[in-house]
C-alpha cells in the first residue's frame, strides 16, 4: 500500500510514515502543495493524508484541483480546525474522511485500512483464500492451522495480492505499493524476490502465485 502524507509539520509527518511503514504501507512525504502535485504526477497512491493548512496553498485546494482532473484517491484530511462547517466543507470538496489533530495514529492507521478497503476487491479486514487467512491490521497470515512467519515486505505484498484475488497485478503495481521514493535503490526485480519468498512458505498448500509472462502475478487456490 502506497500512502502520501502531506503536512508541513516534518517531525509528525516522520513519525506516522515511520509507524504506517510498520504497518507495510510505504509513505512518500510532502510538506507543501508544490510537492505534492510533484508526486502525484509521476505516482499512483491509494490514499492520501492531506492536512488543510500548508504554507503555500490550503489543502482544500490540492484537493479540489485532485477531484477536477478526476482522480479518486481516497483522502483523509488532517485539520486543527474544530468547526463542523469547516469539516463538511471538505467532505463536500471530495474528501473521504478527515481526523483533528492532535489525533492518536492508532485512529489514522484504522481509517487508511478503511478507506483503501474500499477500493479492494474483498472488503473485510480478514482476508481470506482457501486455507489461507491473513489480518493486514495485525500483518500475521495462517496457512491452515499454522502461522506463517513473513517479514514486513512479505505481507504487505500477500495483502497487496490478496486485496485482488485471481486478478493479475502487475510488477510496477506492486512494487509501488511495497517502495518509496527514498527506496530508489531498491530495483523492480525485488518484486521477484519477495515473490518468490512467499511461493516457499506456499509451497504444499492449494495457494498458489501464478508468474503471467510479461503482465504480472496473481494470488489463487486450486479448489
Amino acid at each position: 500500500m502506497r500512502i502520501l502524507i502531506v503536512d508541513d509539520a516534518a517531525d509528525m509527518a516522520g513519525a506516522v510514515a515511520t509507524r504506517l511503514g510498520r504497518s507495510g504501507m510505504a509513505c512518500d512525504l510532502a510538506e507543501d502543495v508544490a510537492a505534492a502535485e510533484d508526486f502525484v504526477a509521476v505516482q499512483r497512491y491509494d490514499a492520501i493524508v492531506l492536512d488543510i493548512n500548508l504554507p503555500d496553498r490550503s489543502g482544500t485546494e490540492f484537493l479540489q484541483a485532485l477531484r477536477a482532473r478526476g482522480d479518486r484517491t481516497p483522502v483523509l484530511m488532517l485539520t486543527a480546525l474544530f468547526s463542523v462547517d469547516d469539516r463538511v466543507s471538505a467532505l463536500d470538496l471530495g474528501a473521504d474522511d478527515y481526523l483533528v489533530k492532535p489525533f492518536d495514529q492508532r485512529e489514522l492507521e484504522a481509517r487508511l485500512r478503511a478507506l483503501t478497503r474500499r477500493e479492494a476487491d474483498q472488503k473485510t479486514d480478514l482476508l481470506v483464500l482457501g486455507p489461507l487467512r491473513f489480518s493486514p491490521s495485525a500483518m500475521t497470515a495462517t496457512l491452515g492451522e499454522e502461522r506463517m512467519e513473513l517479514t514486513r515486505r512479505e505481507a504487505a505484498l500477500l495483502a497487496l495480492l490478496l486485496r485482488h484475488p485471481g486478478q493479475v497485478m502487475s510488477k510496477e503495481r506492486l512494487y509501488d505499493g511495497l517502495f518509496a521514493f527514498n527506496d530508489a535503490d531498491v530495483g523492480l526485480n525485488a518484486i521477484e524476490l519477495y515473490v518468490g519468498r512467499l511461493r516457499k512458505k506456499l509451497a504444499g498448500s492449494v495457494v498458489a502465485i501464478e508468474t503471467q509472462r510479461g503482465l504480472g502475478y496473481r494470488i489463487f487456490a486450486n479448489g
